[in-house]
């Protein structure tokens, strides 16, 4: 048995691995926040564009969310809040990972949409302190290091 790297408890196969996969659809916004999380740690990045809303998925800067997977080192996931109201959902989690030697969190309150059946990233306020990058300074224009597909001004340095 693997643990999933969501922070379940649970074997990675009843869990979020189906998710990451393809293979089934995420049943909540909870659920597919905690597939996005495994995701970063199994390094299967295709999952983090598929889980975007379908207009943002172009924007996907795949280069860049497969170097932060695979540069940090994935210490662990806390979901503090999630809620669903009809087909709008919220979590809001810390994501603790070691960077360069320094551990690391991304405090985010996220936002998902539910099109067709199916749940989607939709955005997120990162919450304290913005994620350290790896590299040169991210431009207000330049696809934001969290993986969103969206224009940094537009999500994390909003």
């Amino acid at each position: 048995m693997t643990l999933c790297p969501c922070g379940s408890g649970r074997d990675l196969e009843a869990c979020c691995g189906p998710v990451v996969r393809g293979e089934a659809p995420a049943a909540t916004a909870e659920a597919l926040m905690r597939s996005r999380y495994s995701a970063y740690v199994l390094k299967e990045t295709e999952h983090l564009k598929r889980s975007l809303l379908p207009e943002d998925q172009s924007k996907h800067d795949a280069d860049g969310v497969r170097q932060w997977a695979e540069s940090a080192t994935w210490l662990g996931l806390t979901v503090h809040s999630a809620s669903e109201t009809g087909d709008a959902g919220e979590v809001e989690f810390t994501a603790a990972y070691e960077l360069d030697g320094a551990r690391q969190e991304h405090h985010e309150k996220a936002t998902f949409e539910r099109r067709g059946g199916a749940w989607y990233y939709a955005g997120g306020r990162v919450r304290g302190a913005d994620p350290v990058v790896k590299g040169p300074k991210v431009g207000r224009n330049d696809p934001c290091p969290c993986g969103s597909g969206k224009k940094f001004k537009k999500c994390c340095g909003a």
